[in-house]
């Protein structure tokens, strides 16, 4: 395991995690967006879950690294769904944001298995 790889790894699962945060606390600059792309205010929880979860993964795959594996994939099509419900809403102003999130989790990915 190099240092790029944890280093990466834990910023990642820091990003990811202060987005799952944001979820769960309904920041507005979260909300509304989310609203604004039709995602159901029901599936708030969810989404917030499924990060938290991603976020545990990325960390936790720095012990056992098939979890890791699994939950950088699983956050990886997370966010490939955001970027389809963005351009769906046709908010392509806004395609960055997802993006942004999942760059450091595919680096992570890719880290994890050249290491």
């Amino acid at each position: 395991m190099s240092v790029a790889h944890v280093v990466v790894t834990v910023f990642a699962a820091v990003l990811v995690g202060f987005s799952a945060v944001s979820v769960f606390t309904r920041a507005p600059w979260v909300v509304k967006p989310i609203a604004d792309y039709g995602i159901p205010a029901a599936w708030m929880p969810w989404l917030g879950t499924a990060k938290a979860a991603g976020a545990l993964g990325l960390l936790t795959g720095l012990v056992v690294p098939a979890l890791g594996t699994a939950a950088a994939i699983g956050l990886i099509l997370y966010f490939t769904g955001a970027v389809i419900a963005v351009a769906r809403a046709r908010w392509f102003s806004h395609l960055a944001f997802p993006l942004v999130y999942a760059a450091p989790v595919v680096a992570a990915l890719v880290l994890a298995q050249v290491a």
